[in-house]
């Protein structure tokens, strides 16, 4: 199993003055659970090199096991330091891509040419592509086979309006990641705010928020075996 990770390079958190990246936890949970099964993962970035980490993932309180075990792992840390160059990968040398979250996604990998091909030509090649909590804003740009949005008719799910308004920062994302889904036809559906929660349609897997990361990584795994 050859598995394409894509974070994002973007750093700055709107006008705030304040940093993001991407999610940690998003990161870590799916990472090792690919990796124990005998994954190898290739990280890619728009930019290369070293990828933004949110600070708000990495307090005290958005610790997991998967988070601290990424702590103590000088292997994965030199990973995230030296990402790929995104315009260099080949959707032919892996088996599927997942996308980790954080706010990041919603400036870069949204509007990012590369990006949107890489997710068509796996969608083309019928290849799991995978998003979890702000990582679906990826799909924004991107087409189906039939030239109509991708996620038009598909049942989808990604952080939600009410969780964005949880965490203040309603009016400092370009858009609502929910609400970018619908308008492009997506079928959305949630659970409760923070319930961990995926969905599956055809070769596209979603996550609700940081806590669906792990079943991300589950369904994605079902569709390799």
């Amino acid at each position: 199993m050859k598995i394409l990770f894509v974070l994002t390079s973007h750093d700055t958190l709107g006008d705030t003055g304040k940093k993001t990246g991407f999610w940690i936890e998003e990161f870590a949970a799916p990472y090792y659970a690919l990796l124990d099964k005998g994954a190898t993962i290739t990280v890619a970035t728009p930019k290369g090199g070293q990828a933004p980490i949110d600070p708000s993932s990495d307090t005290e309180d958005a610790q997991t096991k998967d988070t601290k075990r990424y702590k103590d792992d000088k292997a994965a840390q030199d990973v995230i330091a030296n990402t790929k160059v995104l315009a260099n990968i080949n959707a032919s040398d892996f088996d599927a891509v997942f996308y980790p979250g954080g706010h990041g996604p919603l400036w870069d990998l949204a509007n990012d040419a590369t990006s949107i091909k890489l997710i068509e030509t796996f969608n083309e090649q019928e290849k799991p592509v995978a998003f979890v909590c702000h990582a679906p804003a990826a799909l924004k740009g991107v087409k189906g086979k039939d030239g109509n949005p991708l996620v038009k008719g598909k049942k989808v799910t990604a952080f939600t309006n009410t969780e964005e308004a949880a965490v203040q920062l309603t009016n400092v994302v370009p858009f609502l990641v929910e609400d970018m889904l619908k308008e492009n036809g997506g079928i959305y559906s949630k659970k409760e705010d923070w319930a961990a929660y995926a969905i599956q349609d055809g070769n596209l897997i979603t996550g609700q928020n940081p806590a669906s990361s792990e079943l991300v990584a589950e369904k994605l795994l079902a569709s390799l075996k």
